[in-house]
C-alpha cells in the first residue's frame, strides 16, 4: 500500500491508507487471526508468556545461559515451543562439513525441551525448500503434517552458512500433534464461499476440480485442506485463496467442521523492443525526461512482440477494473512496431491544481476519457520501471533471485501490471475507489502478483491535494508496490506463505517499501541526501507535487528540527522512536505512519553503513526472520546478518543506531501484532551490570492471597535473558531476581478466574524493590471454576464455542448464527447459561458485546437480556437493552434491576445483532450481522454469598 497521509495543503475529505470499503459492503475488513486477534487473545497469550518465564523448562533456562546476552530463544505462548532460536553476535554452532540438513536437524534433536519435539516427530519432518541465497547461506524449510495434511503457519526454519554454522532456528512447531484431525463436513466449494462471504460478497457458483487433495475453481480461487493449531488445540481447516471482488485477493483459513473463519489475510498492499521512459517522473530536473528504451536489450520484452507481455511483467490498461486484459486494454506496438508513446501534458487544463513545469499534471478530471491520451505512454513507462527495478533487486548485494522467489514468466508469476486501473469505472472518469492510492497483491510464489496503478486527484472532490497525474509515472509509487512483492515473498513460514499481517510486521512491510525505492534512486542519483541534514527524502513528492504523502521525510534524524520533520501533535517533532508507535496517526495504530519509525532507523542504518552493506543486511534479514516479526525480530535479524555476510563487524554500529531509535536491549514486544511495544535506549549490558528484584504479595479483592499468580514485566520477551516474571505460592508472595536496575513501564499481574491487573510503571532499584498487587475475581471465568450449564444454537467449539463468552479475556468469544427476523431483529433467541462455583452477591455484571471469530462489527449483539436463578430452574429477567456500536471493543456494565442476591446461574440471551444500526439491509448487503450473531465477554464481579 502507498496511501498515507494527504499533503499538508490537501483537503482532508478521506485517508487513503484506511480500508477501502466496497460497493456492497458497508463494514471494512481488517486481518483477523483466531490465536492472536484482539487484546483479550493478547492478554492470554501474554499470560501464557510470562508463565513460561516465570518456570521454564530446564532445557529452555540451560540454553538461555548457554547462549550468553545477546542469545536468544524466544518460546511462542501459542505452541510452547521455540518461535526463535539464535544469537545476534554469533552462531549457535562451529564449523562444519556436514549436510545443512544433518546441521539442523541434529541441533533440534539435541535440544527437545526447547523445540518440544521427540525424535520420530523430527524424523517425520518435510524438507519443502532448500533455498541458498546469494551470501551462500542454506534457508531450510521443514513443514510438518497429520497424514499428509500440512501444519499451517507452523514448522521449522533452519539457517546454516556456507561454512555449516547454524544461524538460527524459526517456526515455533507444534509439539504434539494427534495422529488423525478427522474428517472434514465442509465441502471444500462451501469452504470457498465461506471465504467469500467472510470478505463481504455473495459467491457464485462456478466449476471445480479436484487436484490432490485441493481443489482448484474455474475464477481460479483454490482450497487445500490444512492442520491449523488455536489456543485450544489443531483443528482440521480449509485453506483457501480467493478473489471474492475486483482489486482484491484473500488468504482463508476455514474450520472444515464449523465453517468458522479462523484466518483471514488481506494479500493486497494498497497504496499506490524500444519504448520511450523517464527514470524518475514528468519534469523532474533529474531523470524527468522521456528518451528512447531498449526494451529487449535486458532480456524483459522479447522481440518483435506486439504487446508489452515480457519476461517478467505483463503490462495492460484495466480501464474497467476486472483484473484481466481486455482486448482493447492491450497496449501495442505503434505502426513503426515499437512502444515510442509521446508524453502530453495537461497543465493548461487544470489550472489551480498544482501543476507546473516541475510537476506536470497528464489528465483532466473535468472531462471524460482525457487518459486515454497517456494510456500507452503510462503503460510503457511502467513496464519500464517495472524491468528496471526487477534486475536491480535481482543483483548482487540484495539478490532476489528466481531460487528466492522473484517473479518470472517461466514460473507462472510474472508480474500482472494494471495502470490506468479502474480509469472508466465512473463514464469515462474514475470512481472514487479508483483513484489516489496504488496497490500490489502478492500471493505465494508461483502464483503471479497483481500491481494496480490509480490516477490521482479525485473528481468527485474540489480539491484532494493531489495534481491530476497518474501514479504509474513516479518511479518511487512503482517501486514501493514492487518491494511488496519482495518482503511477501522472503518474510515467509515454513510452508512459504507471507506472515506480513497487522501492525508491526505489516508498517515494516510499508516502511521497506519506501526505503528500497528511495535507497535505489538516491543511488541512481535522481534524488540527494546530505547525510549531515534531515528533510531531503520525501515519498510521493510528484503527486504530491513538491510534497510528502507520509508526514515527515523519511531521512529525519532523532531530534531534527521541526520545521523540516514537523511530526505529528501526538508523536512530537523530530524522527520517530519506538515509543511513537500508535501515536503518528490520528487514528492509533496504522502500517504507514507506523512504518515511519521503521523506515527512518533503517534509513540511520544507510547512512552509519552505507548503501551497498545496508542493501545486503536488510535484505538478509528477512530470509533469517522469524514470522510475524516485531521491530525487534527484525532488529535480531539485521544483527545476525551481519554475523553471516560481514564477520559481525558492524555489530556495534547495528546496536547504536536501533538504540538510539527506542530499540535498545531492553525494549519488548510480545509479537508482530503488539501495538504497545516498550521503548529503551541501551545497549546491551555490560558484565558486572547491577540487578535488583522485585517482591510482593498477590490479594483477591476479598483480601485472600492468590496462589499461582504470576507477576511479569510486559513486553519483556524477547527471547533474551531479560524475560522477568514470578509465580506466587501459597501465601502469595512471589520474588523475581537479576533485574537491571531501571525503569519499567508494563509490569502487571494476572490469575486463573481473576482480571489481569492494570499495568504499572515500577522503577527497580539495585536492591529490593516490593510491589504489591490486587486481582478482581471474575466469577463468571471457566478458568475460576464456573462451567458452561447450557446453551443453544449451533455448537462451534473450540474456536467461538459458548465457554468463549466465559474465559476471561476479550481475545476468545462466542459466535452463534443469527436465524429468523429481519436486518438482525427479532432474531430466534441464542442463549448461554453459565454456573458460578459458588453463591454469588452480584455487585457489577460487565458485558462485551462485540463481534468476534472474524466477523465484522455488525455481528456485535444488538437486542441482549440477561435472567439470574438461584437453583437453574426459577428465573428472574434482571436486565434487558440494546447495545449499540460504541460499546464496541469494551466493556459496558450493566444494571440489574433484580436477581443481584444468592446468584447460582447466569443466562445471557441474544434477541438481535446490530445489523440496522449501520444502515444496512440484508438482502442487498452482505454484512456478517445478516449471518452471525456474536458476544465477547461477560463478567460477574461480587462476593460469596
Amino acid at each position: 500500500m502507498l496511501a498515507g497521509a494527504l499533503p499538508a495543503q490537501a483537503a482532508p475529505h478521506a485517508d487513503r491508507s484506511a480500508p477501502a470499503t466496497h460497493a456492497d459492503s458497508a463494514l471494512p475488513l481488517t486481518n483477523y487471526d483466531a490465536r492472536t486477534d484482539g487484546p483479550g487473545a493478547r492478554r492470554a497469550l501474554s499470560q501464557r508468556d510470562a508463565r513460561a518465564a516465570a518456570a521454564p523448562k530446564a532445557g529452555v533456562s540451560s540454553l538461555k545461559h548457554q547462549l550468553g546476552t545477546e542469545g536468544i530463544v524466544d518460546i511462542d505462548p501459542l505452541t510452547g515451543t521455540a518461535r526463535q532460536v539464535a544469537k545476534t553476535d554469533g552462531y549457535l554452532t562451529g564449523a562444519s562439513r556436514a549436510k545443512p540438513t544433518d546441521v539442523a536437524l541434529g541441533y533440534v534433536r539435541s535440544h527437545a525441551d526447547v523445540f518440544g519435539l521427540a525424535p520420530d516427530a523430527v524424523d517425520r519432518l518435510t524438507l519443502r525448500r532448500d533455498y541458498t541465497d546469494i551470501a551462500g547461506t542454506h534457508h531450510l524449510s521443514y513443514v510438518q503434517d497429520v497424514e499428509g495434511v500440512p501444519v499451517f503457519g507452523n514448522g521449522l526454519v533452519a539457517n546454516v552458512a556456507k561454512d555449516g554454522r547454524l544461524v538460527s532456528v524459526l517456526g515455533s512447531p507444534v509439539a504434539k500433534l494427534p495422529s488423525t484431525v478427522g474428517s472434514a463436513t465442509l465441502s471444500a466449494t462451501a469452504a470457498r464461499n465461506a471465504a467469500v462471504r467472510n470478505a463481504g460478497r455473495t459467491p457464485t457458483k462456478v466449476a471445480a476440480r479436484a487436484e490432490g487433495q485441493g481443489t482448484t475453481f474455474a475464477d481460479g480461487d483454490e482450497a487445500t485442506p490444512v492442520v491449523f493449531e488455536t489456543l485450544d488445540g489443531p483443528r482440521l481447516a480449509w485453506q483457501t485463496l480467493t478473489t471474492p471482488a475486483k482489486g482484491s485477493m484473500y488468504l482463508h483459513v476455514v474450520d472444515a467442521k464449523t465453517g468458522r473463519v479462523l484466518y483471514r489475510q488481506d494479500l493486497v498492499q494498497h497504496e499506490a523492443q524500444q519504448g520511450l521512459a523517464w527514470d524518475n517522473y514528468p519534469g523532474s530536473p533529474r531523470g524527468g525526461t522521456q528518451s528512447a528504451r531498449n526494451l529487449t536489450a535486458p532480456g524483459w520484452l522479447p522481440a518483435g512482440s506486439d504487446t508489452l507481455n515480457g519476461t517478467n511483467a505483463h503490462v495492460y490498461s484495466d480501464v474497467n477494473d476486472n483484473n484481466k486484459a481486455d482486448a482493447s486494454e492491450e497496449v501495442h506496438a505503434n505502426p513503426k512496431g515499437d512502444f515510442r508513446f509521446g508524453f502530453t501534458g495537461f497543465n493548461a487544463q487544470n489550472p489551480g491544481k498544482g501543476c507546473s513545469a516541475a510537476y506536470q499534471c497528464s489528465w483532466d478530471p473535468n472531462t471524460k476519457d482525457s487518459w486515454e491520451t497517456n494510456r500507452q505512454q503510462n503503460a510503457v513507462q511502467v513496464f519500464y520501471f517495472l524491468g528496471k527495478y526487477h534486475d536491480h533487486l535481482e543483483s548482487f548485494p540484495i539478490g532476489f533471485t528466481r531460487a528466492a522467489g522473484n517473479f518470472d514468466v517461466r514460473d507462472g508469476d510474472a508480474v500482472q501490471a494494471e495502470p490506468d486501473d479502474g480509469a472508466d469505472t465512473a463514464d469515462g472518469l474514475p470512481d472514487p475507489n479508483h483513484t489516489d492510492n496504488a496497490n500490489m497483491a502478492t500471493p505465494p510464489d508461483g502464483t503471479p502478483p497483481r500491481m494496480q496503478m490509480y490516477l490521482w486527484n479525485d473528481p468527485t472532490q474540489q480539491d484532494d491535494g493531489f495534481i491530476p497525474s497518474n501514479g504509474g509515472d513516479e518511479a518511487d509509487i512503482v517501486y514501493h508496490e514492487y518491494t511488496h512483492g519482495l518482503s511477501n515473498r522472503l518474510v515467509v513460514d515454513a510452508n512459504g506463505l507471507s506472515t506480513l499481517g497487522n501492525v508491526q510486521a505489516g508498517s515494516m512491510g510499508e516502511a521497506w517499501s519506501d526505503w528500497y525505492a528511495n535507497d535505489f534512486l538516491v543511488n541512481q542519483g535522481y534524488f540527494t541526501d546530505n547525510t549531515r541534514r534531515s528533510g531531503d527524502i520525501n515519498v510521493g513528492i510528484y503527486v504530491g507535487h513538491g510534497d510528502t504523502i507520509r508526514t515527515q521525510p523519511l531521512d529525519c534524524a532523532v531530534g531534527a528540527a521541526a520545521s523540516v520533520c514537523p511530526g505529528t501533535a501526538a508523536a512530537g517533532p523530530g524522527g520517530y522512536t519506538y515509543g511513537d508507535f500508535g501515536k503518528i496517526s490520528r487514528r492509533g495504530t496504522e502500517v504507514h505512519a507506523d512504518g515511519e519509525i521503521w523506515g527512518e532507523t533503517l534509513w540511520d542504518l544507510r547512512t552509519k553503513l552505507g548503501s551497498r552493506l545496508a542493501e545486503s543486511l536488510v535484505t538478509r534479514a528477512m530470509e533469517l526472520s522469524p514470522a510475524n516479526p516485531s521491530y525487534l525480530d527484525e532488529r535480531n535479524a539485521i544483527l545476525m546478518a551481519d554475523t553471516v555476510v560481514n564477520g559481525g563487524h558492524a555489530h556495534k554500529a547495528i546496536w547504536q543506531v536501533f538504540a538510539k531509535r527506542g530499540m535498545g536491549y531492553f525494549a519488548g514486544a510480545l509479537n508482530g501484532d503488539d501495538a504497545q511495544p516498550v521503548e529503551d535506549f541501551s545497549l546491551p549490558p555490560a558484565p558486572g551490570t547491577p540487578t535488583g528484584s522485585l517482591t510482593g504479595k498477590v490479594t483477591s479483592d476479598t483480601g485472600a492471597a492468590v496462589a499461582g499468580a504470576t507477576v511479569a514485566f510486559g513486553g519483556h520477551a524477547s527471547g533474551y535473558l531479560t524475560d522477568f516474571a514470578g509465580t506466587t505460592g501459597a501465601d502469595g508472595t512471589y520474588t523475581i531476581s537479576g533485574i537491571p536496575a531501571g525503569t519499567y513501564p508494563k509490569v502487571f499481574a494476572t490469575g486463573p478466574g481473576y482480571e489481569q491487573s492494570e499495568t504499572r510503571t515500577i522503577s527497580v532499584s539495585s536492591h529490593a524493590t516490593t510491589a504489591n498487587w490486587t486481582l478482581t475475581r471474575d466469577w463468571a471465568a471457566v478458568s475460576g471454576g464456573a462451567t458452561v450449564a447450557d446453551f443453544n444454537g449451533p455448537d462451534y467449539t473450540p474456536d467461538c464455542g459458548p465457554d468463549g463468552l466465559y474465559d476471561a479475556t476479550q481475545g476468545h468469544g462466542w459466535g452463534s448464527d443469527a436465524v429468523g427476523g429481519t436486518d438482525g431483529v427479532g432474531i430466534d433467541p441464542r442463549h448461554v447459561t453459565v454456573q458460578l462455583p459458588v453463591a454469588v452477591n452480584i455487585s457489577e455484571l460487565r458485558i462485551d458485546p462485540s463481534a468476534t471469530c472474524g466477523d465484522d462489527a455488525s455481528a456485535s449483539t444488538g437486542d441482549y437480556q440477561v435472567e439470574t436463578s438461584t437453583d437453574g430452574k426459577t428465573w428472574t429477567v434482571a436486565a434487558k437493552g440494546h447495545f449499540t456500536p460504541a460499546a464496541y471493543h469494551k466493556y459496558t456494565t450493566v444494571t440489574l434491576s433484580a436477581g443481584t442476591s444468592n446468584v447460582k446461574y447466569l443466562r445471557y440471551t441474544i434477541l438481535g445483532t446490530q445489523v440496522k444500526d449501520y444502515n444496512i439491509v440484508c438482502k442487498t448487503q452482505t454484512v456478517s450481522g445478516c449471518l452471525f450473531a456474536d458476544s465477547t465477554e461477560v463478567l460477574v464481579h461480587g462476593s460469596p454469598s
